[in-house]
């Protein structure tokens, strides 16, 4: 798998079908599917066809697996491809911010072979980069210049003193309250709304946690594995790998085993 070319696929479609609609969508633009913070424009469904077709065209053998695929057809993510690359992609990440012209939004994909995450690419539309990370070699921010530079995760510290993003909303209502009660413990702590350029933030060591309840893959895929190369311990809630295939139980990252544990039982203990 070229990463490059992927990488190059993502932001083509992005400054083909994303940028000319930034700050330009009509109503009929924008769609709601599941509830007011869960949109769909067109772009996310124009630039997700562009590269589902450049990537079928690049490597005919691979499946992809698109988030609005998914939305139309929720039976793609029962299908198993053991025997099969699968490509997960987030046309764009951010969609409420995109919609209301917030510059934070991403455009994902990350690539499973044999059940696990090979290499996942976030390309920031507005920065005009990429970053990405292939298992065993890293994490790296790459201009357009072709200037790479190499992601480090945060240095631990104490649970008092860390600052992260957290996303609560699909935790079930009594855990929330007790979630976001137990944050107070730590320094600080927000959310994006775009998981994209959290990990993104979070692989160039900005911050020290993050957390994650609703495990979609094409939300995830990338950015854990990205997170995981620039050195940073991801585990499931009750402390078991992530892989592609889960959808729930929960997503921590921390600097390290032993940060992570303390986090966990500090705020997360629910």
């Amino acid at each position: 798998m070229n990463i490059e070319r992927l990488g190059a696929i993502l932001r083509q479609a992005a400054k083909a079908e994303i940028m000319p609609r930034f700050r330009r969508l009509d109503d009929g633009d924008i769609r709601t599917k599941t509830g007011a913070f869960d949109l769909v424009t067109e772009a996310d469904t124009n630039a997700e066809r562009v590269i589902t077709a450049a990537i079928n065209q690049w490597s005919p053998n691979a499946v992809v697996i698109g988030e609005e695929a998914v939305s139309a057809n929720p039976k793609l993510l029962d299908t198993r491809f053991e025997d099969r690359i699968v490509i997960y992609v987030d046309p764009v990440d951010g969609t409420a911010n995109f919609a209301g012209g917030l510059p934070l939004f991403a455009v994902m994909a990350g690539v499973v072979q044999n059940g696990e995450t090979v290499a996942g690419v976030i390309y920031d539309p507005l920065g005009d980069d990429l970053v990405m990370a292939e298992r065993g070699c890293g994490a790296w921010q790459v201009f357009p210049d072709g200037r790479s530079v190499r992601q480090k995760f945060a240095d631990p510290v104490p649970a008092a003193e860390m600052a992260g993003l957290a996303s609560c909303s699909y935790l079930p209502e009594a855990v929330r309250a007790t979630v976001m009660g137990n944050l107070s413990k730590v320094k600080i702590w927000g959310n994006y709304r775009c998981a994209g350029h959290e990990y993104r933030f979070a692989a160039g060591g900005n911050v020290h946690f993050l957390m994650y309840a609703k495990l979609m893959p094409w939300d995830h895929v990338a950015g854990a594995l990205i997170v995981a190369e620039a050195g940073a311990h991801v585990a499931r809630f009750d402390g078991s790998p992530y892989r592609a295939g889960d959808l729930g139980g929960g997503l921590l990252v921390a600097p390290s085993e032993e940060s992570w544990q303390e986090l966990r039982q500090t705020v997360f203990t629910v």
